[in-house]
């Protein structure tokens, strides 16, 4: 039976993608950990963590890669976002230019990206309501036109930040299923999952 629990285990490679302090560390602590620190220092380079997320019958494990905001880092990107199944890019939503800077990104995985790469576009800091500057229906509206989906999401209250990671997963086998009726394409492939990690039950 074990055996069999272990070929549903499905390796997702995800990567966060966005401006310094953002929130990005913060979104991945919130999601790996269940914790938020106030005062995140800023990532260097990049830094990984791993999560497996259960979803009805089948098991997604994310290998998740938290790339760092500063532009100095920017050229090292690509080697995380590279054969990535997944990406998130976040922006704050009390700041118009980090908006700006995730469209860069979308730009960039659309252009040097994997074609079947799920991406989801964060607008963190959801619980500053006051300080916003960046509408919802603006940013919702450029998520369709560019075939990502949008969530808000507070990593200090955790609004949306399992969500979003329950909605990758479930576009992530959508992917995969198409992908075993139409060999052609391309998309990360399987493999056994080699780190124990916790296991979080997807919402539904």
């Amino acid at each position: 039976m074990a055996a069999a629990h272990e070929n549903k285990v499905k390796n997702a490679k995800l990567v966060l993608l966005g401006d310094v302090a953002t929130g990005k560390s913060s979104i991945v602590l919130r999601f790996v950990k269940g914790q938020f620190v106030e005062f995140q220092e800023s990532t260097i380079g990049a830094a990984f963590f791993s999560q497996t997320l259960a979803l009805n019958d089948e098991t997604v494990k994310f290998e998740i890669w938290d790339t760092a905001g500063q532009e100095r880092y920017h050229s090292l990107a690509p080697m995380y976002y590279r054969g990535a199944a997944a990406a998130i890019i976040v922006y704050d939503i009390t700041n118009p230019a980090t908006f700006t800077r995730a469209k860069k990104w979308v730009q960039e995985l659309q252009s040097q990206g994997n074609a079947n790469t799920v991406m989801a576009l964060a607008g963190n800091k959801a619980d500053l309501v006051e300080a916003r500057k960046v509408t919802a229906e603006e940013a919702q509206a450029y998520a369709v036109e560019n075939g990502l989906f949008f969530m808000e999401t507070s990593a200090k209250t955790a609004i949306n930040v399992n969500e979003i990671f329950c909605e990758i997963a479930k576009r992530f086998l959508q992917a995969q299923a198409q992908q075993q009726q139409n060999p052609n394409g391309t998309i990360l492939m399987d493999r056994p999952a080699t780190r124990s990690t916790t296991v979080s039950s997807c919402c539904s």
